[in-house]
């Protein structure tokens, strides 16, 4: 995977004289002595990770954790103290103004909190006005915003005022309003979290929707930790200016490396974060349509199991045959096909394991895990699906 940005080293002190300050945090200096000493606030101190290129990354954690600190450093609206920032390989801390400037227009956008719209303007005046800073002609800001627009679902409403659209339609102008630009990088500031939870989740889909269609590189902040586990590709936890943990969310889940880290993940709902793709095995034995009854009744003896999934040359799933069916064709002198089952359940790898209890539960046969092109990638079971929650 490419590389798309690299943080080294970085700290972010607030108040006078931060690089003098900067000596007593290496010290071992406590944020809060050096806050009533000096009355300088650490906000960053020591951070380094990095983020691919077309990922999902999450930056999570409490309330002055420093992840909203961190974040307005990777477009300088916070200027670090000391440490790098490489965005495609450049250090964006040593850019001029002009650079800085351009930078910030082309490559890299934010999307707010609190929607930040104009209210005097409509809707594509709103998400064309950062193309209009950059001196594009009215006709194409107009068709480039009214793409952004439908990307976000928002087609017809391009003539609406902010006033006039629900909290999760301004969100959505704020987020067409960045993809406007077309910008490399993607900053999310805690976008969703000013909205009821209806409505919350149903941007968190469209914005996983969306990104599988962009593959923009996205760091998203947040302080809810199912939000984190749902949309990030890996998660950054932060505690009090530092890093505490990162990794994939299954990794956080099945391996905290502190208290703190164990006590974020106990109540965290477990069947909103592990999809099919965690809890899928390799199925033990599978029966091709070529061979016969006896073949498949073999493979299930061997295997001690009751039905079993069969599947052509190309390994594209065509159904399910049991034991009973089969030593019953055998003495009927019928063909495997003859005896296929249909009526089982399939899901995908990415299916959530809340969308899955239902479909484990009611079935009497394992679920088949299935490409877009019906090739049987695993199986899962009632125990494999309801054991992941414990």
């Amino acid at each position: 995977m490419t590389e798309k940005l690299k943080v080294e080293n970085l700290t972010k002190i607030f108040g006078r004289n931060p690089k003098s300050v900067l000596k007593k945090v290496k010290q071992g200096v406590s944020k809060d002595q050096i806050l009533k000493e000096t009355e300088n606030t650490v906000g960053l101190y020591d951070v380094s990770f990095s983020v691919n290129e077309g990922e999902m990354f999450v930056i999570m954690g409490l309330s002055g954790s420093g992840k909203s600190t961190l974040i307005r450093c990777l477009n300088l609206l916070n200027k670090p103290t000391e440490g790098s920032i490489y965005v495609d390989a450049e250090d964006i801390t040593k850019y001029s103004k002009p650079k800085l400037r351009n930078f910030r227009q082309k490559k890299i956008a934010m999307v707010f909190q609190h929607f930040g719209l104009f209210s005097h303007r409509n809707i594509i005046s709103n998400v064309e006005y950062g193309l209009e800073v950059q001196g594009l002609s009215k006709d194409e800001r107009y068709e480039i915003a009214r793409q952004a627009i439908e990307n976000v679902g928002l087609a017809s409403w391009e003539e609406k005022m902010p006033h006039e659209l629900s909290g999760g339609m301004q969100q959505r102008v704020g987020l067409a309003r960045a993809l406007a630009n077309d910008p490399d990088i993607l900053l999310m500031d805690e976008p969703f979290s000013a909205l009821d939870p209806l409505i919350r989740r149903d941007m968190q889909l469209e914005l996983m929707e969306l990104q599988s269609k962009l593959k923009k590189t996205i760091i998203f902040i947040t302080h809810d930790i199912n939000e984190a586990f749902k949309i990030g590709d890996r998660v950054l936890v932060m505690k009090d200016g530092q890093i505490e943990q990162s990794g994939t969310p299954e990794e956080i889940i099945e391996n905290p490396k502190s208290e703190y880290i164990k006590d974020f993940v106990q109540d965290i709902d477990r069947s909103k974060v592990l999809q099919a793709k965690h809890v899928m095995f390799k199925p033990s034995a599978i029966v091709s349509l070529k061979e016969g009854l006896k073949s498949a009744v073999h493979e299930m003896r061997s295997n001690g199991i009751s039905s079993v999934f069969v599947v052509d040359s190309e390994r594209k799933l065509q159904g399910l045959v049991t034991i009973d069916d089969t030593i019953k064709a055998i003495k009927e002198n019928k063909l495997l096909k003859d005896i296929i089952i249909k009526n089982y359940y399939t899901t995908e790898l990415e299916t959530y394991i809340q969308d899955l209890i239902p479909l484990a539960t009611e079935s009497k046969y394992p679920i088949a895990v299935i490409d877009e092109n019906e090739k049987l990638l695993g199986i899962t079971s009632r125990v494999s699906v309801l054991s992941a929650l414990v």
